[in-house]
């Protein structure tokens, strides 16, 4: 693993999605999927039906089910977890470092049975040793700055033979330019992580047997093609001059990441792994 120039604290990130977690509602789902998506193809533009493909194809790779306990790190709005409540049948809890978007997860879980959402930190989790069947993340264990410890962590909680399945972006080369930087570290307050080969490692390193570790960079590109020109389709009638401008920003960013990717800045990939 390598770092950018920056290095973010806990503290850094959750302020960031604290701030930002009403602007992202607004924007980008207005009921909190913010994940990236696993498309048909280049034609295919339905970002919501290609994030509910993601966590699809995670649950069936992970095996989850009606007799899964499933913990997922770093839930923001809690919308995965839900899906696979209410799709799968399983019971679980979210952990997530943001306190704006475990309120915004606990109140569009409304009554449901079963699940629970938990501000706290991925290093110093809340659980008795071997908790859960399943640990679960989709798109932000690449923010934890001590990573190691966050593999140790839900190694802990999960019992032996459980399963880690998640996925997350990924840093292909050591060397990353003044755009990137902007545009996809600092931007997110991210600060730095993995190739596909290292992560493999890392989670080895940590106890985890690798089961899957595929890279899907395409479907990133295409996440934020569409989102990129969502924004300024957006922005084109958008009166408020502020959120315009915004958008607009964004809608640069996005740009930026899909030339990040192409110069193997940037990149992301989903993993299952066992606990030994």
């Amino acid at each position: 693993m390598s770092l950018t120039s920056h290095v973010y604290t806990e503290k850094d990130v959750g302020d960031f999605f604290d701030q930002t977690t009403q602007t992202y509602l607004t924007f980008w789902d207005s009921e909190g999927v913010l994940h990236t998506g696993y498309f048909t193809g280049d034609a295919d533009e339905d970002y919501r039906a290609a994030a509910e493909r993601t966590s699809d194809i995670m649950a069936a790779e992970a095996g989850i089910g009606e007799t899964s306990h499933v913990l997922d790190v770093g839930c923001g709005c809690g919308n995965f977890l839900i899906h696979l409540a209410d799709r799968y049948g399983c019971r679980g809890e979210g952990l997530d470092l943001s306190a704006e978007r475990v309120a915004f997860a606990r109140k569009l879980a409304g009554d449901r049975p079963g699940i629970a959402f938990r501000h706290g930190s991925a290093t110093r989790m809340p659980y008795e040793d071997g908790s859960f069947t399943h640990v679960v993340s989709q798109d932000a264990l690449f923010l934890v700055p001590d990573k190691p410890r966050s593999h140790a962590e839900i190694n802990r909680v999960l019992r032996p033979g459980g399963i880690f399945a998640f996925s997350d972006f990924l840093q292909p080369r050591e060397d990353i330019g003044e755009r990137a930087r902007k545009h996809v570290y600092d931007r997110v307050r991210w600060s730095g992580g993995y190739s596909l080969v290292g992560y493999q490692r890392a989670l080895e390193d940590a106890g985890f047997e690798i089961l899957l570790a595929r890279n899907l960079e395409d479907h990133i590109r295409q996440t934020y093609r569409v989102l990129g020109k969502t924004a300024r389709e957006r922005a084109e009638t958008t009166p408020d001059a502020a959120a315009r401008d915004w958008m607009l920003a964004f809608a640069e960013s996005c740009g930026e990441i899909q030339a990040a990717i192409d110069r193997g800045e940037f990149g992301w990939g989903i993993f299952v792994a066992r606990r030994r």
